[in-house]
């Protein structure tokens, strides 16, 4: 199915605009190909962390960059995500599939963003990570960021989401304002199509 529809965010269509341009719009994003897409694999982790904002103060001043100030803002999330590795000079290929995630999630949770989009964010993880980015998301949502969260996990869509919207092949199909007491099974029904709501239902999650 081809990509159909618009992109609007507070009003402005931001279809097909490219990364640098989301970013400055406040939207942090974490793909759901986190080597092709998310990182990249021969740098290293201090590089990754800063990729969106190495041209920002405090990293860069008067065109010259800050290893210090690049350094101590590595290490700190390093700390704070949990990344195991030998430290901020440790190239992304070296690290688990875990902890590479770790790195996208760092770089992502620490953009300022007011929208977040979480694509299969835990697909391909450990146990550990999958927690560990799970309980990220929840905080992020808390703090007031705005996250859109797109899983295939029934489970973690139940267990992260406040509201539910099921597409099928490339239409809304079912909306959920509050998950409370649906389940996997109620939602694979809609996730496969064999139910649908009513067009008025589905108007709510668009204006919602």
């Amino acid at each position: 199915f081809g990509a159909m529809g618009k992109v609007i965010l507070n009003g402005e269509n931001i279809t097909n605009q490219p990364s640098h341009i989301l970013r400055r719009k406040e939207m942090a994003h974490i793909p759901e190909d986190r080597v092709e897409l998310g990182v990249a694999l021969k740098a290293t982790i201090a590089e990754n962390l800063i990729s969106d904002r190495y041209y920002k103060d405090p990293f860069c001043g008067r065109m010259v960059m800050k290893p210090q100030k690049i350094r101590e803002f590595a290490e700190q999330a390093i700390k704070n995500f949990n990344i195991r590795a030998d430290g901020p000079d440790s190239p992304v290929m070296m690290l688990s599939g875990g902890n590479i995630q770790k790195v996208l999630v760092a770089r992502e949770f620490t953009s300022d963003a007011k929208l977040l989009i979480a694509d299969q964010p835990t697909r391909g993880i450990d146990v550990g990570s999958t927690e560990f980015v799970r309980k990220k998301l929840i905080e992020a949502k808390d703090e007031g960021v705005a996250v859109l969260l797109v899983s295939a996990d029934l489970q973690e869509i139940l267990q992260l989401s406040d509201r539910i919207i099921v597409m099928y092949r490339g239409e809304i199909v079912g909306y959920f304002p509050k998950n409370e007491g649906l389940t996997e099974e109620e939602l694979g029904y809609y996730m496969l199509g064999v139910r649908r709501h009513e067009e008025s239902r589905i108007k709510e999650a668009l204006i919602s």
